[in-house]
C-alpha cells in the first residue's frame, strides 16, 4: 500500500502541478525553449531526471502498430463547471469529480484536460493541428490519458466554451457558472492507439497508459490561432520508441 500511495502522489503531483512555476517551493522552472527547453529538462532538477534517463517516454511517433483486440473504452462523463486555468504552459480545464472511464476492467477518474498545438504525438511522422489530453487517475495511482487529435475544419463547440473563458495571462483562473461536457469533444469512433509511456512534461513520470483516439475531431483555424497566440510553443519533441509495442484496434 505504501508503494502505491507514494506512486500515486508522485504521478498526481506531476500531472497536476508540474506545469506551474514554483518559486516559493523551489521547484525548477521549465519551458519549451532555450536553456529551460525539453532537451535540458533532465538537467534542471533531480526531480526531472526521468526526462533524460527514462526509456518509456512520451510523446512518440505512431508509425508501426500491432493489431490487437483492444478492450472498448467506456466513457461515463458528466457535465462540469467551466474551471479554466492558464498555468503558464497551456490552458487546463479542471474537471468536477464523478466522471470516469473504464477499460479492460479498470476504472479511471477524470481529473482535467489541457491542450497542445500542434499535437505532441505524431502519426506516420506528422502531427495534427492540435490535441486535447484528458488526464485520468485509477485507484492504484496509475494515470490514463486520452489523446483527442484535432484537424483544421469547423469550429469546435467545446473549445469555444473553454476559449470564451480562457485567461490570457499566466496564473489566470476563471471559474464560471456555465457547464460543459467533455464527452462532446470525443469523436464518434473510439478506436485507439495504446502504449505505455510517460507524462510529456516534467517530471516525465513513466507508467502512463496512453490511449490516443485514431479519429480526429475538427477545430477551426481561428481557435488554433487563439491558443498559439498565447502559447507559441507547447510541444515536447517525439521520443525514442525503444522497442515499445503500439497496439491498435482490429
Amino acid at each position: 500500500m505504501q508503494g502505491n500511495t507514494f506512486r500515486s502522489v508522485v504521478l498526481l503531483s506531476g500531472i497536476l502541478l508540474s506545469s506551474m512555476t514554483f518559486a516559493a517551493g523551489g521547484k525548477a522552472h521549465w519551458g519549451y525553449d532555450g536553456d529551460e527547453g525539453p532537451s535540458h529538462w533532465g538537467d534542471l532538477s533531480h526531480d526531472y531526471a526521468t526526462c533524460k534517463t527514462g526509456k518509456s517516454q512520451s510523446p512518440i511517433n505512431i508509425d508501426t502498430t500491432t493489431t490487437a483486440k483492444l478492450a472498448n473504452i467506456k466513457f461515463n462523463y458528466q457535465a462540469s463547471a467551466i474551471d479554466v486555468v492558464n498555468n503558464g504552459h497551456t490552458i487546463q480545464v479542471n474537471y468536477a469529480k464523478g466522471s470516469m472511464l473504464s477499460v479492460g476492467g479498470k476504472s479511471y477518474t477524470l481529473l482535467q484536460f489541457h491542450f497542445h498545438s500542434p499535437s505532441e504525438h505524431e502519426v506516420n511522422g506528422k502531427p495534427y493541428d492540435m490535441v486535447a489530453h484528458l488526464v485520468h487517475q485509477a485507484a492504484d495511482g496509475q494515470l490514463g490519458v486520452i489523446g483527442v487529435l484535432m484537424k483544421i475544419g469547423k469550429a469546435n463547440s467545446v473549445i469555444a466554451s473553454v476559449w470564451d473563458n480562457m485567461p490570457t495571462k499566466s496564473g489566470g483562473h476563471n471559474k464560471v457558472d456555465a457547464t460543459l461536457n467533455v464527452a462532446e469533444l470525443l469523436p464518434s469512433n473510439h478506436s485507439y492507439y495504446n502504449y505505455s509511456g510517460s507524462l510529456t512534461t516534467p517530471p516525465c513520470s513513466e507508467g502512463v497508459n496512453w490511449m490516443v483516439l485514431q479519429t480526429p475531431v475538427e477545430v477551426s483555424t481561428e481557435q488554433v490561432a487563439a491558443f498559439t497566440s498565447i502559447f507559441s510553443k507547447s510541444v515536447r519533441p517525439v521520443q525514442p520508441g525503444n522497442g515499445r509495442l503500439i497496439h491498435a484496434n482490429k
